[in-house]
């Protein structure tokens, strides 16, 4: 949602004459949030597409749902719906699915002690549910110890008393979010001639690859360079497809989850390269 309402601002901004001037020349988008109805709806078919629910159990949400999942309007498209939720990790469908991660521990002097003994990489206690290093999430809390210890903070020229504690998501900031769907911000941009890359990790069930192909043909651009692999390493990396003289480059990054970068780092980065570039994947 952010990227193409923030970047739309950046143009207005930049046709008015307001400074700075920003030498805007496009925009990346990753498993992107874009229409609510539409990422919610394609989910259960993405899910079933992957195997992980069976003929009947699909078959029988589209029925009692109508194919429209994401508000379900009666009870047994509410229980189908929510059989399919149970126990699957929206981020990344082959990883376990892990509680959000917080210490339990409340002394501070304690608390300091052990976040100490996390950094050093030596066994903090025997208590496994201090953290659960197998789940993805434990590197978040790991990254909230690091970023907010004293001896990190100096390393990096952190004047002691300047910075508040570190956050990773910052829920405090006070805004209203009222946008349920930008597809017409990207429209819009494509319209004015912007370029962009939006990829998917083909492995996310929060915002599904399919669900962000549905919305982009809504844009109904024309294709410039259909679906093929493209590659690092000699090895297939993903598939893509361009639109519009090469103005919208859509691609999928295989084994990835929500979101592509943080499980296949390599392979977005290259992609990133040829894109910015203006290299075909």
């Amino acid at each position: 949602m952010i990227v193409p309402t923030l970047t739309l601002a950046i143009d207005e901004s930049n046709g008015s004459e307001e400074k700075p001037f920003f030498n805007l020349k496009g925009y990346i988008a990753g498993n992107p949030v874009t229409d609510y109805k539409i990422d919610e709806d394609g989910r259960i078919p993405f899910l079933h597409g992957m195997g992980l629910i069976s003929d009947e159990l699909y078959e029988h949400a589209k029925e009692t749902c109508g194919e429209k999942y994401s508000a379900p309007s009666n009870a047994q498209c509410a229980h189908s719906v929510q059989a399919i939720n149970d126990d699957i990790n929206r981020g990344h469908i082959l990883e376990p699915l892990c509680e959000e991660l917080q210490s339990p521990i409340h002394n501070t002097a304690a608390r300091d002690v052990m976040s100490r003994l996390m950094l050093e990489s030596r066994p903090a206690a025997a208590d496994d549910d201090i953290i659960i290093f197998e789940c993805r999430k434990a590197s978040r809390v790991l990254l909230k110890i690091w970023a907010n210890d004293e001896t990190v903070r100096e390393s990096l020229g952190v004047q002691k008393g300047t910075v508040g504690e570190w956050k990773r998501c910052n829920r405090d900031i006070d805004y209203n979010s009222d946008v349920r769907s930008t597809v017409e911000y990207h429209l819009t941009l494509m319209r004015k001639g912007y370029r962009a890359i939006i990829y998917s990790g083909d492995h996310d069930s929060r915002v599904p690859s399919i669900s962000t192909q549905a919305w982009i043909r809504l844009l109904n651009l024309s294709i410039a360079d259909d679906w093929r692999p493209w590659y690092v390493d000699g090895q297939v990396a993903g598939f893509t497809r361009s639109y519009a003289s090469n103005n919208l480059t859509y691609a999928t990054v295989k084994g990835a989850g929500h979101t592509a970068a943080e499980y296949k780092p390599k392979e977005c980065q290259e992609m990133f390269a040829r894109w910015i570039s203006g290299t075909p994947l």
